[in-house]
């Protein structure tokens, strides 16, 4: 039975709700799926409740956004405790960093003499984790430019003159947040970043599995994220990094899946996962 274990929704940058997600997983016959948002983990419970009557498996997840020497390095965060205190403490301050920086986008484009305001973002943003992506959407309404990946291009991507750098969380933090909330790190599309040299650092810290099955990886790529992992006690990972219809990020929902027994390999970590914890390989207390 297939698995899609890494799906976006409306309570980040996605544009399908939680419920949409769940209808599409049904419609496909997935088995289950995993709701990883970006920095936020608000997604999960109405996507939960909405597979529940069906019995749709919903993973609970998350998709914590760090920055390393200028790349983008992205770590999922499986079965991570919901209520855990500090962990919901420490994206709420996330989701004020980011808040923080679309404000200053969308001054920044104000400046530019656009029409854009901060209170068109958030509607866009139906009240979950405030993105470029929903800056771009209201560049689109606004007239301004035809798709997300044209407002990039020409004002909110890096180097263009509404971009504003993000928070510089470390990716090795990341691993750390995960694991003291009892949850099951993952490299994200390391094909993306070009990565793969932090992968002894982040194992160290406690790094669990690596995402070779990606809709943005060749075959070849995939083969030695495989091996990459193997060779350094990981298990791997997949999924679609859906976003949504019309989405310009990862594919569609089921593009990517891997079999059942990932999602049985995520569950056994998690019960071996002492929180805060590092991986017992790497020698560390």
């Amino acid at each position: 039975m297939a698995v899609d274990l890494h799906v976006h929704t409306t309570a980040s940058d996605g544009s399908a709700t939680p419920e949409e997600v769940v209808k599409q997983a049904l419609h496909l016959g997935l088995e289950a799926v995993a709701i990883t948002d970006h920095d936020t983990i608000e997604g999960i419970e109405p996507a939960i409740d909405a597979a529940r009557p069906a019995g749709l498996e919903v993973i609970p997840g998350v998709e914590l956004s760090t920055v390393h020497r200028d790349r983008q390095v992205h770590i999922l965060g499986y079965l991570v405790d919901l209520h855990e205190p500090d962990f919901l403490a420490q994206l709420t301050f996330l989701r004020s960093t980011r808040l923080e920086r679309i404000s200053k986008m969308v001054q920044k484009l104000r400046e530019m003499g656009f029409a854009v305001t901060m209170g068109q973002v958030l509607a866009i943003s139906g009240g979950g984790s405030v993105g470029r992506p929903h800056v771009a959407r209201a560049l689109i309404e606004l007239g301004l430019v035809r798709t997300i990946a044209d407002a990039f291009e020409k004002y909110i991507g890096k180097g263009c003159p509404a971009y504003v750098p993000r928070f510089k969380y470390a990716p090795a933090m990341a691993v750390r947040m995960i694991r003291a909330a009892g949850g099951v790190p993952v490299l994200a599309h390391p094909g993306l970043s070009n990565c793969c040299d932090l992968l002894p650092g982040l194992v160290a810290e406690g790094l669990l599995g690596l995402e070779a099955y990606y809709p943005g990886h060749t075959w070849e790529l995939t083969a030695y994220y495989c091996r990459r992992a193997r060779d350094m006690g990981l298990f791997v990972t997949g999924g679609s990094d859906y976003h949504g219809p019309g989405h310009k990020d990862g594919g569609r929902l089921g593009a990517v899946t891997v079999p059942y027994a990932v999602v049985e390999e995520i569950k056994k970590c998690g019960k071996r996962v002492v929180p805060g914890g590092r991986n017992e390989k790497s020698g560390a207390d």
